[in-house]
């Protein structure tokens, strides 16, 4: 059963932290329903937006985006990201910076899940959101 306590928080908080001022990136760290850890991406140097915009509508897999869905992200300025996929949908500097940021929330954690016999064994759960539907994310 996935669980994150406070203390696990306090402990990951300063790699987690470090990662962000490399990148000139601000948000805020949290714990939701004592199983996710949850990262508020509010600020940075990053153009997270565009980035995703821009490698999802030339990935050669796959079906590009429709204009909605673009119109609608860049009206937000807010995408949530997929902890398994980051690779897929990011590139450049804000893959690099995920690349480097998973791995600092995700210390100590362990998936040994089988999804073939629906069986789900994690640690914790990671959520990393750029942005939110109430605030967007301001490039700076």
């Amino acid at each position: 059963m996935a669980y994150v306590s406070q203390e696990r928080k306090a402990t990951l908080a300063p790699k987690i932290k470090a990662v962000l001022k490399k990148y000139g990136v601000k948000g805020s760290l949290s714990v939701h329903n004592h199983s996710t850890l949850v990262l508020k991406i509010k600020s940075g140097k990053i153009d997270f937006v565009e980035n995703f915009i821009a490698t999802n509508t030339t990935k050669p897999y796959g079906v590009p985006m429709e204009p909605e869905r673009v119109k609608y992200i860049r009206d937000k300025r807010a995408i949530d990201v997929n902890p398994y996929w980051y690779r897929e949908h990011f590139s450049g500097r804000a893959l690099k910076f995920l690349e480097e940021l998973m791995p600092a929330m995700n210390a100590g954690n362990h998936d040994n899940s089988d999804i073939q016999t629906d069986y789900f064994d994690v640690g914790w759960y990671v959520d990393v959101n750029i942005g939110a539907w109430n605030r967007p994310y301001i490039l700076e």
